[in-house]
């Protein structure tokens, strides 16, 4: 039986050649097939290592070394993995196999013209890669090879490396026979991400599995130090149809690997560097553009890593890989986790895996300290690398010192189905041996608490829910929850609050930044908020309300003290619309508007829609839709709805159907205008009733007076999401759509189509 030749270029192979390449390089061909830039080289094949494997006759020495082990012994499996891999790499490189890998590298260098060129040597195992069967990291790669003596000896450490410890661990847990799995290794030119930058993407959001973005993680220099959790990363989230860029969070980017002395070294990045992106919105873009397309093509979530040749001011794509976290996931149960009591909190870091798990603290210094951790114990480190592997499955959560959203202990703790807190800082000089913690990743924010604390999971099935005719929408404030919730069969939001956006991720009153002349801090934090919440219900209709801070909210913000009056009822004071064309706001009101803008034009979400809240009388929501158009925001593309909230909005609701195309009922302060409750009235709270007759006349009122103008009626009060009755009345007036909590969204939809029916 004749054998399968010992080295194929991979502009040759395709995804059907796995079993003769590895996955990694029957990817790279495969990716060359369809117009993505890949690193030209060639690779070695599974024949060529079970050549070298049978002349070197070294089998029989690894079968007595695998004999009788037990991974739960590190100490022995370390023993006998530097055995295994000593024997592989020592042994005589065969000469015809010498001959052909040479041979292929001459040729190699001819097409790029270049004698002894540089090459980065990168192991693919026949088994990895696979859907089933995938994890960062078991290989190894070898960067900065030059000369023929450099490539036979990268090529045998390749080789060996199929017995790294992480590797033996994961082929024992998955039942793969260790030599049923070969090794093939890629050769391929050196890219020369040292002078530009380089980094890992997935073509979904990592932590929550959502589909409609690209996740971009990226650093100056070549990408080891990113996996690795080294270096601090840029972030860019960045969604698919528009290619629109909807986040940009940049990292430390204190390090950088580069090349020395033929090898690699760590060196420090110049601080106005370190405060500049690593790539630029047309590289973030086209690197989007090459990632749709390899999901596109392969049918299923992709983990790609990419560099950037300094030399060519190229972008090339290293390797791809099935992202097996989430494209292998239930998707039809959604888990929602909630703390129920809290403590102290000790630390707080990026969150991952979005759960909340408690345990006894094991801090470790070192992989080698990995038999001090019990299972369910919480793992805290300054980082991890795949030598953590054996360790990391028995933890019930990790924290890790530094690292991204897509370092090593990011990517396992997914893997694993275990809260990770990446970015922490100090975990490993705050936290001690011994110390029961929570870990809360419920939010984008990790936290660390003292003590082991009451949480709650409760799961919902998703995809068997009952269609309905009346809409029912999210009220969302928190668009760190936006990627999370979007696998709810909901009709888009109804309700985007700006005012958790403001509060949570800008501080500081608009006007404070306007004389500071930090205007784009405040854009840029608003744009990202709603373009988050925008993405994740695309192509349903977000309803963005425009700021409704009272005078003594906006007191509470940083600066707020100097542009605020105070009032003694700021639920009937300077709010809402009567705010955006005062000469004293209206700047501020240019800073929202210009967010939106940006969001429907730069990020290409014209699903987002705006409201305008109390407004007043007919003349003022003239005023502001002219405002709007004068700010970049054109009426006549985009929807504007009026929030019902005022009886004046009930008694003229024909003259504000005529001005708006829409009517958001806010059951809150129709209430408390209706009833004359104030709303933060301790003593008045059993009169505030949003079940009093005279609520629902009103709200029957306008509905009525809507449709008549042909105009859609919703509700974004509390009251569908905490009275369950309320959903009848309101279904009973035919109202078109229904805005509730995420937690009770579920819940909802099963009641207005029961009430339908």
């Amino acid at each position: 039986m004749s054998r399968e030749p010992f080295v194929r270029w991979l502009e040759e192979l395709s995804g059907d050649d796995t079993d003769v390449v590895g996955g990694k390089s029957a990817n790279l061909g495969e990716l060359a097939d369809i117009d993505v830039p890949v690193l030209p080289g060639f690779t070695t094949t599974a024949s060529a290592y079970d050549y070298y494997v049978e002349e070197t006759g070294i089998q029989a020495e690894i079968e007595s070394q695998l004999e009788g082990l037990d991974i739960d012994d590190v100490a022995d499996l370390q023993r006998r993995g530097e055995r295994i891999r000593r024997t592989i790499s020592e042994a005589s490189m065969p000469p015809a196999l010498e001959s052909a890998c040479l041979e292929r590298y001459a040729d190699l260098g001819d097409e790029l013209g270049i004698d002894d060129p540089e090459v980065a040597v990168r192991s693919s195992a026949t088994a990895e890669d696979l859907p089933e069967a995938s994890f960062a990291g078991q290989q190894e790669t070898f960067l900065n090879v030059a000369g023929e003596r450099e490539l036979l000896e990268s090529i045998k450490h390749c080789f060996a490396s199929l017995f790294t410890d992480r590797a033996i661990v994961y082929r024992e847990n998955n039942d793969f026979d260790h030599f049923d799995v070969k090794l093939a290794c890629a050769v391929q030119k050196m890219g020369r991400a040292d002078l530009a930058s380089s980094g890992v993407l997935f073509t979904l959001d990592p932590d929550t599995g959502f589909d409609g973005v690209v996740t971009i993680e990226a650093a100056y220099g070549f990408g080891e130090p990113i996996v690795q959790g080294v270096v601090d990363p840029d972030r860019y989230t960045v969604f698919k149809p528009t290619t629109g860029i909807v986040e940009k969070e940049l990292g430390g980017k204190t390090q950088r690997m580069v090349r020395r002395n033929g090898g690699t070294k760590l060196e420090s990045v110049p601080a106005d560097q370190r405060e500049q992106f690593a790539l630029s919105d047309d590289r973030i873009r086209e690197l989007t553009r090459y990632a749709t397309r390899i999901e596109d093509h392969f049918e299923t979530p992709q983990d790609i890593e990419w560099l950037v040749d300094g030399d060519l001011d190229e972008l090339f794509v290293v390797q791809t890989r099935p992202e097996t976290v989430h494209g292998a996931a239930d998707e039809n149960v959604l888990r929602t986790y909630t703390l129920e009591e809290t403590d102290e909190q000790l630390l707080e870091g990026v969150a991952i895996g979005n759960a909340i798990a408690s345990g006894t603290v094991r801090v470790l210094s070192d992989h080698r300290e990995m038999d001090q951790v019990e299972e369910g114990d919480v793992l805290a480190t300054e980082m991890t690398d795949p030598d953590w592997m054996p360790v990391m499955k028995r933890a019930s959560a990790i924290v890790t010192d530094r690292g991204g959203k897509t370092s090593h202990a990011a990517i396992v703790s997914r893997e694993l189905g275990i809260p990770a807190i990446v970015r922490a800082g100090t975990a490993t000089e705050v936290l001690a041996d011994g110390d029961a913690v929570t870990i809360d990743c419920s939010t984008d924010t990790g936290r660390v608490y003292d003590g082991d604390l009451e949480f709650d999971v409760t799961e919902e099935t998703v995809d068997e829910l009952p269609e309905t005719d009346t809409e029912v929408k999210l009220i969302l404030g928190d668009p760190d929850r936006a990627f999370a919730l979007a696998n709810l069969p909901v009709d888009g939001v109804g309700l985007a609050r700006e005012e958790f956006i403001v509060t949570s991720h800008v501080g500081y009153h608009p006007l404070e930044l306007l004389d500071r002349g930090d205007e784009e801090q405040f854009i840029d934090a608003l744009r990202t908020g709603i373009a988050k919440i925008g993405a994740a219900f695309h192509p349903n209709d977000v309803i963005f309300r425009l700021s409704d801070f009272k005078t003594d909210e906006y007191r509470n913000l940083e600066g707020g003290w100097k542009y605020e009056p105070e009032e003694n009822n700021p639920m009937l004071g300077w709010r809402g619309a009567s705010r955006y064309y005062d000469e004293t706001f209206r700047e501020a009101f240019r800073l929202e508007c210009e967010a939106l803008r940006r969001v429907r034009e730069d990020v290409g979400l014209d699903n987002v829609t705006v409201m305008v809240p109390f407004c007043r009388t007919v003349s003022e929501g003239e005023r502001v839709l002219e405002l709007l158009e004068e700010f970049g925001l054109s009426v006549d593309e985009m929807d504007v709805w009026v929030m019902a909230e005022l009886p004046a909005n009930v008694v003229l609701a024909d003259r504000f159907a005529e001005l708006f195309d829409g009517f958001s009922i806010g059951s809150n302060d129709l209430t408390q205008l209706t009833l004359g409750v104030d709303r933060n009235s301790e003593v008045l709270a059993p009169l505030f009733d949003e079940t009093d007759e005279a609520i629902k006349r009103s709200i029957t009122a306008v509905i009525e007076e809507a449709h008549r103008h042909d105009r859609p009626v919703g509700i974004c009060g509390d009251a569908p999401s905490t009275i369950p009755e309320y959903t009848e009345f309101l279904i009973g007036e035919d109202i078109d759509s229904i805005s509730v909590s995420p937690d009770v969204a579920v819940e909802t939809i099963l009641t207005v189509a029961e009430l339908e029916q």
